[in-house]
C-alpha cells in the first residue's frame, strides 16, 4: 500500500473562503431582476403622468433598465479571487523551468 494513503492532511478549510451556494446566488440574482423590473414599471407609470424633461428622463430610464437587469441576472457566479490557504505549493514539487531544458539533439 502506498505511503501517501496513510498520511493525514493537517490542512483545514476556512468557511469564510467558501462561495455562496448556487441556489442562494440564483435567488439573489432573481431578486435583483425583479426589483429592476419593478423600478421600470414605476418609471413608465410616472412618465404617463408627468411632462417635459422629467417624462423623457423616465422613458429613457425605462428603456435602459432592462438591459442592465438582464446583464446582472445572467452574470453568473463571480470568481472568488484568491485561492484558499490550503492550496499552496508544496516545496520540491514544482515543475522544471522550460528554459532549462536542452533542445533535442539532431540525428
Amino acid at each position: 500500500m502506498p505511503l501517501w494513503r496513510h498520511r493525514k492532511s493537517a490542512d483545514a478549510y476556512r468557511i469564510t473562503t467558501a462561495r455562496k451556494s448556487i441556489p442562494d446566488d440564483q435567488a439573489a440574482r432573481v431578486r435583483g431582476y425583479v426589483i429592476s423590473m419593478s423600478i421600470r414599471i414605476v418609471c413608465f407609470l410616472l412618465a404617463a403622468v408627468t411632462s417635459g424633461w422629467v417624462r423623457w428622463t423616465l422613458v429613457a430610464g425605462a428603456l435602459v433598465i432592462p438591459y442592465i437587469a438582464v446583464v446582472y441576472a445572467n452574470g453568473g457566479r463571480e470568481p472568488t479571487g484568491d485561492p484558499p490557504d490550503t492550496l499552496q505549493q508544496v516545496p520540491g514539487r514544482e515543475l522544471p523551468d522550460s528554459s532549462s531544458r536542452q533542445p533535442p539533439a539532431a540525428a
